[in-house]
């Protein structure tokens, strides 16, 4: 490697990695950018929270800044032939119980964009999609927010054709599990370690791993003595369990141009986030994901007690309680009524992602070592910034991100109290596994 030469490690293939490869290597392509991640990204199961069957893809934002960006990422997908083709205008449908119709509906008018986006009173919206969502549950619904401009991808087919073409333009993808990052006696971050002893190196690494996050740097604290290299309080790792249903040929045909469906936690919306119901696959599948949203507090090093996915390779991402199962039959029941209750539920999945209290991305230096940068914390709604991620990401890298995105994305900034915000992880993942029958 040439020492005058930038060369990037991207540290993790998901949304964040793959979109940062794909736009470093297009403004730069005579660039050394490599993406390591422990997962082929062909592989039919992965850790990354955006390998899914299918997104959200919708920009019915309160905050008028993802709003923004959302759009930008939205007119990516509707007109470029890379990714155009996972992209389905399906339009969402919105059981609001509180103000945030009205808060999406004005950021599109500040915006000075027209869509087809309204608030619809409750009892024209039951009559709409032929009645799909006649029985949800309205109970202290206010109106309902149809934008007809959003809808939904193929997450994991997409993730995998920008990743093709990333490495068409001549990004390496190494496929391998990362011990730690390799940190010099002066501090500064060089690149990381494997599993197997191996160190990859690069003048920028740049951690884009999700969940993983706060444990990587638990681990590379430990084994450089460097305790500012700890992510501390800025990053949970919390899990949601998403789960199908395969629908037959008949209502497959009912089904197959409905729009995602959402709605604030009936429950307690105060406490809960909202929950939500994706169109079907080509395959007929049907998917719910449920309103628990959970850590997994566990000693990582010794003392050191943070939330971290299951330590088994995939996350153990296929083996969901029993309560987490009811959380997706929860999920259908508030959506469908008794026309889901017949329904076979299968394909249960609980995904890990990152998350900040006030759920916006890190897209920043890290402050306690030259040379890295962290670009991750999706909480659960990174997808849908897929085309554009990477932009930002790279304006990041090369000191031009603009002052108000740098201050809202930074890794050392003022974060609210968690408890304003319903998407936090509140549960604890040992008080939902199925109890161990005893003789």
């Amino acid at each position: 490697m040439a020492s005058n030469k930038p060369s990037y490690l991207i540290v993790g293939a998901g949304v964040f990695g793959v979109s940062t490869a794909y736009h470093l290597i297009t403004e730069h392509p005579d660039a050394s950018v490599t993406i390591v991640d422990r997962d082929a990204f062909d592989a039919y199961s992965r850790v990354a929270a955006s390998w899914d069957w299918n997104k959200a893809v919708r920009a019915d934002y309160d905050d008028i800044v993802y709003c923004q960006l959302a759009i930008e990422a939205q007119d990516v997908f509707k007109s470029d032939p890379l990714w155009k083709p996972y992209f389905h205008e399906t339009g969402v449908y919105w059981i609001c119980r509180g103000e945030h119709a009205q808060y999406v509906i004005n950021n599109y008018r500040k915006l000075g964009r027209k869509a087809d986006i309204s608030a619809v009173p409750i009892d024209e919206a039951r009559k709409m999609y032929g009645g799909l969502f006649e029985d949800a549950d309205y109970a202290g619904a206010k109106e309902v927010l149809l934008n007809k401009t959003s809808g939904w991808a193929a997450a994991g087919d997409c993730l995998r054709a920008v990743t093709r073409k990333a490495l068409d333009l001549g990004v390496k993808y190494v496929t391998t599990e990362i011990a730690s990052l390799q940190i010099e006696n002066d501090g500064r971050c060089s690149g990381v370690k494997t599993a197997k002893g191996a160190v990859l190196t690069a003048s920028h690494v740049i951690l884009c791993t999700g969940a993983f996050t706060p444990k990587l740097l638990e681990l590379s604290a430990v084994s450089s003595g460097r305790n500012e290299l700890r992510a501390g309080s800025r990053i949970v790792a919390g899990g949601i369990t998403t789960g199908m249903a395969t629908l037959d040929e008949e209502l497959y045909k009912k089904f197959a141009t409905m729009p995602v469906g959402f709605q604030e936690n009936p429950t307690d919306p105060r406490t809960g986030p909202f929950i939500g119901s994706l169109p079907p696959t080509a395959d007929r599948e049907l998917k719910w994901w449920g309103q628990t949203i959970f850590k997994n507090t566990r000693e990582v090093v010794p003392g050191r007690f943070i939330s971290a996915p299951p330590a088994e390779p995939d996350y153990a991402q296929w083996k969901v309680p029993g309560k987490l199962k009811e959380d997706i039959r929860y999920a259908n029941r508030v959506f469908y009524g008794d026309k889901g209750a017949a329904w076979k539920m299968e394909k249960h999945r609980i995904c890990w992602d990152a998350f900040t209290t006030s759920g916006d991305f890190i897209i920043s230096p890290h402050s306690g070592s030259k040379g890295l940068y962290i670009a991750t914390c999706g909480s659960f709604h990174g997808f849908k910034f897929f085309p554009v991620l990477g932009k930002y990401v790279v304006q990041m890298l090369e000191k031009s991100l603009a002052p108000e995105l740098a201050e809202k994305w930074a890794w050392d900034r003022e974060r609210p109290d968690p408890a304003l915000n319903p998407e936090w992880p509140r549960a604890e993942m040992k008080d939902l596994i199925d109890p161990v029958a005893t003789l």
